[in-house]
């Protein structure tokens, strides 16, 4: 998530609050809800001071570049780049940030819901850790409640949101009652769902503006288990698959591709459009070089230029069984020029970036670009300059 450097006084516990203007407060106020007001000049700061003594003490100053002597009250005072009308952040007295929950301008919108997890997946960004986690939970509610404006697609990510149990549903129901008519995407290994408790009391009523994106990596229990660490996985993926389609909810299935996926991709992609033919789609995905697959290179640092066969063989098979499929993470320098139309710009725009390859590249504007913590020349792959004008 984003982090912009800033100094905060007056603010004891981590809270979440919706960044608006003096202008706005009157039609946006809600007692239950905080506000980061923006105030530098004399006379919005009186005005700010004579709200905060009539009452309103959920109203914080956010300013830039005061001295310690000009802050009176609750204060966030910005160090680096603005944040903007919309924006939802937390902030604390002992954080030396402000934590952007929700960007209104980003193409990209996730809420982290736990770190906790039930596999160990050899790639896995976000390396899951045991501590108990819950305060995200309410954080997300409160997320939910200063979002003043719904985007198109939000997605939920852990860890394992399903270990949340009932309390998955309770964030699900707060952000589909949202106004609007965003779609939701919930990233999950699907496990729990093979227990008919746990499903019920997610899944009963749930509707259909959620998409569940659960991982697969292989067409056989000691393939799939193996990439997750986690011995009975494959089973319970399949419960977990079936379940979701008895409660008819939407399937994206996700292969991340690392060595022992890819190894296999062909006959996994057959055994997804033989028996899982209710799939929305399967994305298949450039795998992230942190966390993980830091620790397993042998594994997971890989240029996709030497498995192009085996990329083509999976897309004709999920093609067989009239399966949708897209690729996500790769630049398109490192695929085949036909699977072009199917790459995505999924990297978030937080961290997106390009390397000097990329200058005057003909296709810059259609391609995913990079994870900003790729590392040029210590990494297999290998980015390419297109030159010319390419229809993508």
């Amino acid at each position: 998530m984003r982090k912009i450097r800033a100094r905060t006084r007056g603010i004891e516990c981590r809270l979440v609050a919706r960044v608006t203007t003096l202008e706005k407060l009157s039609a946006e106020w809600r007692p239950e809800l905080n506000f980061l007001i923006g105030a530098c000049d004399p006379n919005e700061v009186a005005t700010l001071h004579q709200l905060r003594a009539a009452g309103l003490t959920n109203i914080i100053r956010l300013s830039r570049a005061l001295g310690i002597e000009e802050i009176d009250g609750p204060t966030v005072v910005l160090q680096s780049e603005d944040l903007k009308e919309g924006d939802v952040v937390a902030v604390a007295d002992h954080m030396n940030h402000a934590h952007v929950l929700y960007r209104l301008a980003d193409q990209h919108h996730t809420v982290f819901l736990t770190n906790r997890c039930n596999s160990y997946c050899l790639m896995c960004s976000q390396p899951p850790t045991p501590t108990d986690d819950s305060w995200l939970i309410d954080e997300a509610l409160q997320v939910a409640a200063h979002m003043s404006d719904a985007p198109a697609v939000l997605g939920f990510s852990g860890g394992e949101p399903l270990l949340l149990g009932d309390r998955l549903r309770e964030i699900l129901d707060a952000y589909t009652q949202l106004p609007g008519d965003t779609r939701y995407e919930l990233l999950s290994n699907g496990r729990l769902l093979a227990n008919p408790i746990i499903a019920e009391s997610v899944l009963k009523g749930l509707g259909t503006r959620v998409t569940w994106m659960v991982p697969l990596y292989g067409h056989a229990d000691f393939l799939h288990d193996f990439v997750v660490q986690s011995a009975g996985a494959f089973e319970q993926t399949l419960a977990g698959l079936l379940t979701l389609r008895r409660f008819e909810q939407s399937i994206q299935l996700r292969i991340v591709l690392i060595r022992p996926v890819l190894e296999c991709l062909p006959e996994l992609c057959e055994f997804i459009s033989r028996n899982l033919p209710f799939i929305r789609e399967v994305a298949l995905i450039a795998c992230e070089p942190i966390g993980f697959a830091l620790a397993n290179p042998e594994l997971t640092d890989l240029d996709l230029r030497d498995w192009s066969g085996e990329l083509g063989k999976g897309f004709r098979a999920l093609q067989r069984g009239n399966i949708p499929a897209i690729l996500m993470n790769t630049p398109l320098c490192t695929i085949p020029e036909n699977l072009w139309p199917h790459a995505h710009k999924s990297i978030s725009d937080w961290k997106r970036t390009f390397v000097e390859e990329c200058s005057n590249c003909a296709v810059r504007d259609d391609c995913s670009g990079l994870f900003s913590w790729h590392r040029p020349g210590k990494q297999a792959i290998k980015i390419n300059r297109i030159e010319g004008i390419i229809n993508v």
